[in-house]
């Protein structure tokens, strides 16, 4: 005969849930008042999780923060600040009075109008696609022949390399200078010494225009190579022997193997560098100014020494300021569309 208290034990484990479809008993979580959420019901985070939720959506905000101020004071002021003084009468009286008069687009007129504004385009666009390639060309050539190398060697040349490029570009332009210096210079020493090309002794290298653009642009590909070959090199190294003994089996030549394998894989590496490249030879300034100062007679006068005449020989700061920002219009349009082919080839490889 069953007892009382064991009738109210039966009845209360049968006793249905309220929005739920079981029955309420320990495994279910309703007894003794604890667990009193019962199935069905919708586990709402305490705040805890919610301010760690918070916390964790600002941190890439946070990270971001010190970038985006030095983004700012660096780069998006100057050239606000460059447009604008582009729009102004600035000369020597602005700088030491602060006040400049709105000159509309007076000198954008006189920039363009200047009889040295197409010469100095042309030049400018030539000079560096001749950079350019040449850089590309030896730094292809010199990544390839670190592949080839031993260890060590391949270790002594990645210093050099990195020695090279790690010098500060005003030094490398004045060690060039005394190279090409006539009376004292090294290579006019050695090409007298040859006796094949006649007394070089005092040879000036900056007053003829051919050898003017020889020592700029060898410096400048100097200077350039080893970030290309490097960066070239390290590309190279990532691709998969594999398909190198597959061509070796199937009896392609060095030469084969290099167009139908290697340069396919350094394709969006090789973008890249060309990309910087574009970039840092459009404005060279240093090694141009410090060998040749733009002569003889204007030319190697580019875009970045005309505007430094322009600015600080001429005092109109204001025309400089145009033509640096007619450069920067130039500079984007020659490297935008190899941004948007760099972007695609990123996003398809996502």
């Amino acid at each position: 005969m069953t007892s009382t208290a064991e009738q109210a034990t039966g009845s209360e484990q049968s006793e249905p849930v309220a929005g739920g479809g079981g029955t309420r008993g320990a495994g279910a979580g309703g007894t003794g008042g604890s667990g009193g959420a019962g199935f069905g019901r919708p586990v709402r985070p305490g705040r805890g999780a919610r301010r760690r939720s918070a916390v964790a959506s600002r941190a890439p905000l946070v990270l971001l923060a010190p970038a985006a101020i030095l983004l700012l004071a660096l780069v998006v002021y100057p050239l606000v600040r460059l447009v604008v003084i582009s729009f102004q009468d600035y000369g020597l009286r602005a700088i030491f009075t602060g006040e400049a008069g709105f000159a509309g687009v007076s000198n954008y007129t006189n920039v363009l109008t200047d009889a040295s504004f197409w010469p100095v385009i042309l030049r400018t666009v030539l000079v560096t696609g001749a950079m350019v390639l040449g850089t590309i060309v030896i730094g292809m050539g010199v990544a390839q022949l670190l592949t080839r190398l031993g260890v060590a060697m391949r270790t002594v040349v990645s210093v050099v390399l990195v020695l090279a490029w790690a010098m500060p570009n005003v030094a490398s332009s004045l060690v060039w200078q005394w190279l090409f210096q006539p009376f004292y210079g090294v290579l006019n020493w050695l090409i007298t010494q040859l006796r094949v090309f006649g007394d070089h002794t005092q040879d000036n290298w900056a007053s003829h225009p051919g050898q003017a653009y020889t020592i700029v642009l060898t410096l400048v590909i100097w200077q350039a190579v080893p970030f290309v070959a490097l960066t070239l090199y390290a590309a190279q190294s990532q691709i998969a022997p594999e398909y190198y003994e597959a061509g070796a089996l199937d009896g392609a030549s060095t030469w084969t193997m290099y167009r139908a394998i290697t340069l396919p894989a350094l394709a969006p590496t090789l973008l890249l560098v060309s990309i910087l490249s574009v970039i840092w030879d459009f404005n060279v300034f240093n090694q141009i100014w410090l060998l040749t100062r733009g002569g003889p007679e204007e030319a190697t006068l580019t875009l970045g020494i005309w505007t430094f005449v322009k600015s600080f020989v001429s005092n109109a700061y204001g025309q400089g300021a145009a033509i640096a920002v007619i450069s920067t219009v130039i500079l984007g349009a020659l490297t935008s569309y190899y941004i948007r082919r760099l972007v695609r080839s990123g996003e398809e490889d996502l």
